[in-house]
């Protein structure tokens, strides 16, 4: 039992990475977007 449960939380754990590097991400590009509509005006 001990082993499943190592894995589900390594499981869970890399999800949870994976969505935190997604959001950063979608951060950046909304930012990127605001500057390159600042420049533009």
């Amino acid at each position: 039992m001990t082993g499943y449960r190592a894995i589900l939380l390594a499981l869970l754990a890399s999800f949870l990475v994976a969505g935190c590097n997604t959001v950063k991400g979608v951060g950046r590009d909304i930012e990127s977007v605001g500057e390159a509509g600042d420049r533009a005006i």
